[in-house]
């Protein structure tokens, strides 16, 4: 409502009770006009009224909900599900136009904004998060896969004779496929045992930007968020590599926003070398739907062509859902997640230490891994092959979601690549183990149930190796857990 229905107001309630509701009213406009203004996630989160008095402002500055608009178009916002309207915020006309995912639409002015408004703060949360010289970014409609192969579309303009792509070897389908979908062959580098830790074998890197020529190679594809006893590739080390032999150089950075260690890496491998952009999904690093991802780099006329290259409009459900949540978390609620990920790392080492021990087992030493962990299963190796595998699927009809049991010798075919060893990164890891992470969102109670549950699991398995128990198999299929 504006100053004139206020003064119109007056005359209908008491004047004194107007202007309560109008200061009232102010408070929430001048939230608006410092994100307007700043471009920056506030440093305090927003009430719900807040956020969707806001959401309405955007909404009405499209054409699809003008009071008196006469739409003669093939795409004109229109919803035939009130839902379905009530759910977008009647924000239906998405971002971007035919050609660009960022341009401006005509038809659009309020979706424009919110989609120029969500990479700003996106951009002021990954610079927040420790990567401060970061120069650009925007949110795709794509999970992490699908933007790494977008990314590697473009490059492909920059470098028609190459048809190779570097890969220290993670066992993840989507970051796979991605280079296949985009046309690339991957050459799979194969990781370094060091202790427990699996690393990324730079004397190979180097040997393979040899044997292949650099103009060959499209770029090095290295990856930070990962499964342990993986540990981030050491991205300085491959950064000075790209910048030396001049080779573009793209980050899976899927879940590593929510990791210091690993936006560290990604600064410091800028600032000594060569990062052309770092790809990382919404879902993981932001709690929202999965569907998005977030393509960042530090030059920004790059950043920018990568933006061109996507076909089309686009979904702005994505944007709307992490602008959202950053509007109600504010930077000092996002910093907080962060703050307590991170002692529920600390509390999941321990505990999943102390059960190990219990056990017979250990849990493996992987301090460059600042989010997953592993703890051993040899024992239940000992017993048999078929225990291993049991673990998994005992733990999934227990509704422990997310903990991955690897077990040894996996063989995997993946567009024609063999993988063997599969899911645990190596050729030949020397003893299968329990993934568990401690990402974003984890709770203690995540934590205590979980490790009761394994427990339990545990000792099962050994009454019935023992022969002690006749109660029949939960096996129900190790696929089943991995959710590939």
């Amino acid at each position: 409502m504006n100053s004139e229905n206020f003064s119109i107001c007056e005359k209908i309630v008491s004047p004194s009770y107007i202007r309560q509701g109008s200061q009232a009213r102010r408070g929430h406009e001048q939230l608006i006009r410092m994100l307007l203004e700043q471009g920056k996630c506030p440093e305090e989160g927003w009430s719900e009224s807040t956020i969707e008095l806001f959401l309405n402002e955007l909404a009405v500055m499209d054409s699809n909900n003008f009071l008196g608009n006469c739409g003669v178009g093939e795409r004109e916002g229109r919803v035939a599900s009130s839902l379905v309207a009530q759910r977008h915020y009647r924000l239906i006309h998405g971002i971007g136009r035919s050609g660009d995912i960022a341009a401006i639409q005509p038809k659009a002015a309020g979706s424009s904004l919110l989609n120029k408004l969500t990479n700003s703060v996106v951009l002021d949360v990954l610079k927040l998060s420790g990567v401060r010289s970061v120069a650009s970014c925007f949110v795709v409609p794509m999970a992490t896969g699908m933007s790494l192969t977008l990314c590697f579309l473009t490059l492909r303009h920059k470098r028609p004779k190459a048809s190779y792509i570097i890969w220290p070897r993670i066992d993840q389908k989507s970051c796979f496929k991605a280079m296949i979908t985009a046309g690339f062959e991957p050459v799979v580098v194969e990781n370094v045992l060091e202790g427990d830790e699996l690393r990324t074998d730079l004397e190979a890197v180097e040997r393979k930007v040899h044997e292949l020529g650099a103009e060959n190679i499209l770029c090095i594809h290295s990856t930070t968020s990962c499964f342990a006893p993986r540990v981030p590739d050491r991205l300085e080390e491959l950064a000075i590599i790209c910048a030396k032999y001049d080779i573009p150089h793209v980050v899976n950075n899927a879940y590593g926003v929510q990791s210091s260690k690993c936006m560290h890496l990604i600064q410091q491998g800028a600032r000594v070398g060569r990062i052309d952009a770092f790809v990382q999904s919404l879902d993981k690093n932001f709690m929202v739907p999965v569907g998005g991802a977030i393509i960042a780099g530090f030059n920004d006329s790059f950043i920018q062509e990568i933006s061109r290259m996507y076909p089309g409009r686009a979904s702005a459900s994505p944007s709307l859902d992490v602008l959202i949540t950053l509007l109600t978390l504010g930077a000092s609620g996002y910093k907080k997640l962060l703050a307590e990920r991170k002692e529920m790392y600390t509390y999941l080492a321990q505990e999943l230490k102390r059960l190990a021990e219990a056990h017979g087992e250990k849990l493996l030493q992987t301090p460059h891994n600042p989010i997953s962990l592993a703890m051993s299963l040899d024992g239940l190796q000992a017993q048999s092959d078929k225990a291993v595998t049991q673990l998994g699927s005992m733990l999934f009809t227990r509704q422990v979601s997310g903990a991955r049991v690897v077990a040894l010798g996996n063989e995997q075919i993946v567009n024609g690549h063999t993988f063997c060893g599969f899911m645990s990164h190596s050729k030949s890891y020397p003893c299968p183990y329990l993934n568990a992470a401690s990402a974003v969102g984890i709770t203690r109670d995540d934590v205590t149930l979980c490790i009761k549950r394994l427990d339990k699991c545990l000792k099962t398995l050994k009454k019935e190796s023992s022969g002690r128990s006749s109660s029949p198999s939960l096996l129900t299929g190790q696929e089943e857990m991995y959710g590939e």
